[in-house]
């Protein structure tokens, strides 16, 4: 063989064997991941767990192409565009039903698994039978907003006022109320309503608006995006505070009662995989939380000047110290 043959077939296989590395990787089944706040890697590690009871592992074969709005909705749009023009196989959500709807608007047709936190039937047909490409998995948070009344007044005895923050740009503000004043008149309490939604008015209904004993922090996708805002409000004007999920009380809040998030990540995992095995989201019930999780701070607790009720310390799934 000539040199000037050999280096031609040298460099010909130089050029060709990184394409076949690279068409290879793009065979992999593409996941699209939109979250509506920022990434938390004890839940995406969730997410991969459910993945893997399918068989499936990120980087291996399936890639996982992830965005994140971190709490700015009018991203979404765009994010989600960008999912669909890189014809991902599967797309899953996560921040609610505000980052579902967007999806859901965006395609009819890639299958969608969304985390939803309002009621399911605003996104499928029903629950057993959810027809379309959406299906996914319920928090139930709203529901549980009765429940965080009473673990308030068990705590604090008999409060007078009990303030709940309400976004009123939320999907659900008028459910999140219905249900508040249900609580209310359940506990015995008087019923303030405060409303915020962006970060200035969260900052505000704390200083002007609220006047109560304690504070339900209302089931919503924008507030758990500012939850350290959140938590260090309530520390700084000593308010107790009851909130849904238990990364509040990881953060420094004083307790929470809602659905495992873990649990939902994985569940939510665990559908994508099936998913991608050939299963349709039209034929997949919304799954409907088992767990729930009763979270407590006892070094907030210390610090607002609390006792801590022995009844509620032994129901409570983890005890912060």
């Amino acid at each position: 063989m000539r040199r000037r043959d050999l280096l031609t077939l040298i460099g010909g296989a130089a050029v060709i064997g990184p394409l076949r590395g690279y068409a290879q990787r793009t065979q992999l089944p593409v996941i699209g991941f939109l979250g509506g706040n920022r990434r938390s890697d004890p839940l995406i590690a969730a997410f991969e767990a459910g993945l893997s009871e399918n068989g499936y592992a990120d980087g291996q074969n399936v890639h996982v192409e992830y965005r994140w709005a971190e709490g700015h909705w009018d991203r979404l749009p765009g994010l989600a565009n960008d999912l669909i023009s890189k014809r991902v196989d599967v797309i899953t959500t996560s921040g609610g039903d505000v980052v579902a709807l967007e999806v859901k608007q965006s395609t009819s047709t890639i299958p969608i698994i969304a985390q939803i936190g309002g009621d399911p039937e605003k996104l499928v047909a029903s629950i057993a039978h959810p027809g379309g490409n959406l299906t996914g998995v319920s928090f139930l948070t709203l529901e549980l907003t009765p429940k965080r009344f009473e673990l308030l007044t068990e705590l604090l005895g008999q409060p007078k006022v009990v303030a709940m923050l309400v976004n009123p740009k939320g999907p659900n503000a008028q459910r999140h109320l219905e249900y508040g004043q249900q609580a209310a008149r359940a506990t015995g309490v008087q019923l303030d309503v405060i409303e915020a939604s962006n970060e200035t008015e969260i900052d505000a209904a704390f200083a002007d608006q609220l006047h109560a004993d304690a504070l339900v922090v209302g089931a919503d996708a924008f507030f758990a995006g500012r939850r350290d805002q959140l938590v260090s409000l309530a520390a700084r004007y000593a308010v107790p505070t009851i909130y849904e999920f238990r990364y509040f009380v990881d953060a420094g809040g004083l307790l929470s009662y809602g659905t495992s998030v873990t649990g939902v990540y994985r569940q939510a995992g665990s559908y994508v995989g099936k998913i991608l095995k050939g299963a349709r989201p039209a034929d997949l019930p919304v799954v409907q939380p088992t767990k729930f999780e009763l979270v407590i701070n006892l070094k907030t607790a210390k610090a607002l000047g609390l006792t801590m009720p022995q009844s509620l310390l032994a129901r409570a799934d983890e005890v912060i110290e």
